[in-house]
């Protein structure tokens, strides 16, 4: 996900360059992960701002039924890259003040791979599920219960409740 900014940067504040991104990229497991969407580049005051909506689609592990899954997350990205060396006099610039800022490199290149995992990490779910109904699985044999009921038998009821259980079943 580079994108070579040169020309960019020699431009005057407001320039805007519009990048179309259909790349592949490995997440931190050397996962592939496609991503596609439009980023728009804005020269602003010496740094340039990246805006753009991506999707990603993220492979992930149903919290249920443990099934694997491709999800696909929508990954608002603003984010803005300082670069590290003048692009008319090639001397290296001060590093941002702040921590942890996207940098351009000394040959003008923007990478958006970090700044897409980042957001991808916020954007994926919790407790991803392969679908809303899923059913998961049986808690004492492991059936999938998306394909079926198990054999277990029924669990018994904890005798505490069998005076509401009483009054449910006249109620029917």
């Amino acid at each position: 996900m580079v994108i070579n900014v040169a020309q960019l940067l020699k431009s005057p504040q407001g320039t805007v360059k519009l990048v179309h991104v259909d790349e592949t990229y490995e997440d931190e497991e050397g996962v592939p992960v496609p991503v596609k969407g439009d980023i728009k580049l804005t020269v602003v005051s010496k740094h340039i701002l990246a805006q753009g909506k991506l999707v990603a689609c993220v492979p992930l592990t149903c919290s249920r039924c443990v099934k694997p899954f491709v999800c696909s997350v929508t990954l608002d990205i603003e984010e803005e890259y300082y670069p590290t060396v003048d692009v008319q006099t090639g001397e290296r610039l001060p590093p941002p003040d702040e921590t942890g800022a996207f940098t351009i490199d000394e040959h003008h290149e923007l990478d958006l791979s970090e700044a897409i995992r980042q957001y991808k990490e916020t954007a994926v779910p919790m407790k991803p599920l392969c679908r809303e109904d899923c059913a998961g699985i049986c808690a004492t044999c492991g059936k999938d219960l998306n394909e079926g009921k198990c054999d277990c038998p029924t669990t018994e009821t904890d005798p505490r409740w069998a005076g509401l259980l009483k009054l449910k079943d006249k109620g029917n």
